[in-house]
């Protein structure tokens, strides 16, 4: 039903890594969304004027540019949960510096075919992919909250529908501020739920993005028109370069480059805006790629595991508090689930393993039935985030740290960076979960443990999810 409606069917589990790419509501079809992107430009207009006019006070700022992460569509960065940051008061400052500055033309291209929203992120000056994202999502905010009223009200029960006032959902230039909407929406634990259309979604980078301007920097050089600009952007790079500069060097001077001459950065725009058909193409792929790993799979384990845990009694390590002890048996059921239930199924797409170690984190939260243990992901205590910290007080913790065995970095994370989470969270145990995908991986890992003279740790556990040594249930 969700799909044949044209949204993304989300899981009410965890944020999902799609968001959506402003690239698509400008080449969409039929111009079907060309509108909201029209409207991001003139809103980003309105606030560029104000700051060029010095009338855009510091409770301005605040008012038309400090805005939350609209988390109940569920899509994002996040590893856990639906929460996010959202824009923070150093996104708008550094919005607001940019428009009064470095792009004090936006608005005004001529090189393009229409402004857009991802140049404010090209030069990386507190405007990243997560903040624009966010940005995106809120600007469109009142059409996904019709789009999913809509659907509500064909599909749903009533007794599923609420109606919610939402903040923020259009902007009135007349009175220069917001206002709010009523609407009758699905509801999930108390707050609203929006869907998003799939055709409006990508993952993992937006169509116009900074990794694919600084890879194309010398065919941008090539395509820079004025002879006289071309020539300054050559001599400009070729001053911070020579023969023994590394590759990453190479890339921060051509973005020093590019910062000195942002002009060019609209040359690289027109080449994206000419190649639209294959923006369509790539985020068509990779949101069914999602959707097949995180939603069809996930939906999946999560019965496989809804059956088998109700195997699992009630422990004494959870009645009497020992938080390893039931981290432990919490890493071996899923090792279970995945070696011995076809689990390790879920991480394969058109038969391809999809080796990320936020997967295994997720298939790990699914695990947790009711249990008196407070279990948290990507915890911070000032030294980087653990994956999972599971604790009943603070005298009573252990953290679960996952790896993938092709992590560059595996022998150095398990001798260091566990260590380093223990002590910042004041605790002596923690296990090292690592999940396996061909023999080569398994030798890799044998390797490390005995260069680290933990062969026999029961702390470390690996988990195979190979499909070369897999049994089939009915034949074993």
């Amino acid at each position: 039903m969700v799909d044949t409606y044209g949204a993304f069917n989300i899981a009410l589990i965890n944020d999902l890594p799609l968001f959506v790419d402003p690239f698509l509501l400008f080449d969409s079809t039929e111009n079907k969304y060309k509108p909201l992107h029209d409207g991001i430009i003139d809103y980003l207009v309105f606030i560029k004027e104000q700051a060029l006019d010095g009338e855009l006070s510091p409770v301005d700022v605040n008012q038309w540019l400090l805005f939350k992460e609209v988390k109940q569509n569920w899509l994002g960065f996040s590893q856990t949960g639906n929460e996010g940051t959202g824009l923070g008061p150093a996104f708008a400052r550094s919005l607001a510096t940019n428009l009064r500055t470095v792009f004090r033309g936006f608005g005004d291209e001529t090189t393009t075919s229409s402004s857009h929203l991802e140049k404010l992120g090209l030069l990386t000056n507190g405007v990243g992919r997560d903040h624009l994202s966010d940005f995106t999502t809120n600007l469109i905010k009142g059409y996904l909250l019709a789009y999913t009223q809509e659907f509500a009200k064909a599909h749903l029960n009533s007794k599923f529908v609420k109606n919610f006032r939402v903040d923020k959902v259009e902007f009135d230039y007349a009175t220069r501020r917001w206002k709010s909407g009523y609407f009758d929406l699905p509801y999930f634990e108390g707050d609203y739920v929006l869907l998003t259309p799939k055709d409006m979604l990508t993952r993992e980078e937006a169509w116009i993005n900074q990794g694919d301007m600084l890879a194309q920097f010398t065919q941008i050089q090539i395509a820079i028109p004025d002879d006289d600009l071309r020539r300054r952007v050559d001599q400009h790079f070729v001053r911070q370069v020579n023969e023994r500069t590394s590759a990453r060097e190479r890339r921060e001077a051509a973005l020093r480059t590019l910062a000195a001459h942002p002009e060019v950065l609209d040359i690289y725009i027109r080449i994206k805006e000419k190649s639209a058909p294959e923006a369509h193409a790539q985020s068509g792929r990779k949101v069914k790629v999602t959707e097949t790993q995180f939603v069809e799979n996930v939906r999946q384990l999560a019965n496989e595991i809804a059956e088998l845990r109700k195997q699992m009694q009630p422990h004494p390590g959870d009645l009497s508090g020992n938080a390893l002890e039931e981290a432990r048996r919490r890493v071996v059921f899923l090792k279970h689930v995945i070696e011995n239930n076809d689990g390790y199924r879920f991480f394969y797409v058109n038969g391809e393993p999809v080796k990320r170690e936020s997967d295994l984190q997720t298939m790990f939260k699914l695990t947790w039935c009711a249990t008196s243990f407070d279990v948290n992901a990507e915890v911070n205590n000032g030294r980087g985030p653990v994956d999972y910290k599971v604790s009943k007080g603070k005298a009573n913790a252990a953290l679960v740290e996952f790896k993938l065995a092709s992590n560059t970095s595996l022998e150095k994370n398990l001798r260091n960076q566990v260590a380093i989470y223990e002590k910042a969270s004041n605790t002596k145990r923690s296990l090292k979960v690592i999940l396996c995908f061909n023999e080569g991986e398994h030798e890799k890992v044998n390797r490390i443990l005995r260069t680290l003279d933990a062969v026999d740790n029961p702390d470390i556990i690996r988990i195979d999810a190979s499909r070369e040594n897999k049994t089939p249930a009915s034949k074993t």
